[in-house]
């Protein structure tokens, strides 16, 4: 299924997508993709709806973010060489994880708000894991199990506050709006292949970024089992796994997100993501 989440902020209902595309409301039947809801049980329970059934929702309305209030947003570093390359890195022997403070949550379509303290704001198109089961320090083999769905991330990352400002990454990462997720969180059933979906990225119409998960140096399972050794995960959490060439820090010369621009994301089967950089 593909869940999603319509409305103006702070008042978003929870939707799905019936066979013919068309949104539906679920707040009837649940009050919101959260932490305390989003678990196998409840989304079998879902499943289970003839959403024809219930009202349907104007798909002019605002796309919220597909969850609503995870208690992480761990995210994965330097996950593809070819990335780690341009950036001038090493490839990495294990995963680089830091984290994503969680107010930097945004709608897929909303705006990014580029901050007057800004210099290098710079865009990375990621495939995002929710986490359906609480766990701790779990095998490659059981991950699947721990596994709700996908949604697509943009992880925004202010380049001098990540690298140049010394600390933590998570400097860089966390400004409010720099973590769009959606349009959807896609249950896992749907997508046949996670290892096999192709990512990309526009900038003002002009293709910056082409890549696909089958080039992670860390697979999906691998990332979740290895984070599980270092801290518990659960029910809603949100891991976004590293992004593929063709962030602006890598080119030559350097080009970073400016007032005015306009992103659009895309992830096979995950939905699409538009949105415009505008003054903080």
């Amino acid at each position: 299924m593909k869940f999603l989440r319509i409305g103006t902020k702070g008042k978003e209902k929870p939707a799905a997508l019936d066979k013919n595309a068309k949104i539906r409301d679920l707040s009837s039947h649940i009050t919101d993709f959260d932490p305390e809801n989003l678990n196998f049980e409840t989304i079998n329970k879902l499943s289970k709806i003839n959403l024809e059934t219930l009202p349907e929702l104007s798909p002019s309305e605002r796309i919220g973010p597909c969850i609503f209030k995870p208690g992480k947003f761990v995210a994965i570093g330097l996950n593809y060489s070819d990335h780690a390359k341009e950036t001038g890195a090493k490839a990495p022997t294990e995963p680089i994880v830091f984290m994503k403070a969680t107010s930097s949550i945004n709608g897929p379509n909303d705006d990014i708000k580029i901050s007057k303290d800004s210099k290098k704001l710079d865009w990375e198109v990621e495939l995002g894991i929710v986490i359906g089961k609480n766990l701790k320090n779990i095998t490659e083999e059981e991950a699947p199990d721990h596994i709700l769905g996908y949604c697509l991330v943009n992880d925004i990352s202010e380049r001098e506050w990540q690298i140049e400002k010394s600390g933590q990454w998570v400097k860089g990462k966390s400004n409010d709006t720099f973590g769009p997720i959606g349009p959807y969180l896609v249950t896992k059933d749907e997508i046949s292949d996670v290892n096999n979906l192709n990512l990309s990225l526009d900038v003002n119409g002009k293709r910056m970024q082409t890549g696909n998960s089958k080039t992670m140096i860390f697979n999906v399972n691998f990332i979740i089992s290895y984070l599980s050794k270092f801290m518990s995960l659960q029910t809603g959490d949100i891991i976004t796994t590293g992004t593929p060439p063709g962030v602006g820090m890598g080119m030559k010369p350097q080009v970073f997100l400016k007032s005015g621009d306009k992103m659009r994301l895309s992830i096979d089967n995950l939905g699409e993501q538009n949105s415009k950089v505008v003054p903080e």
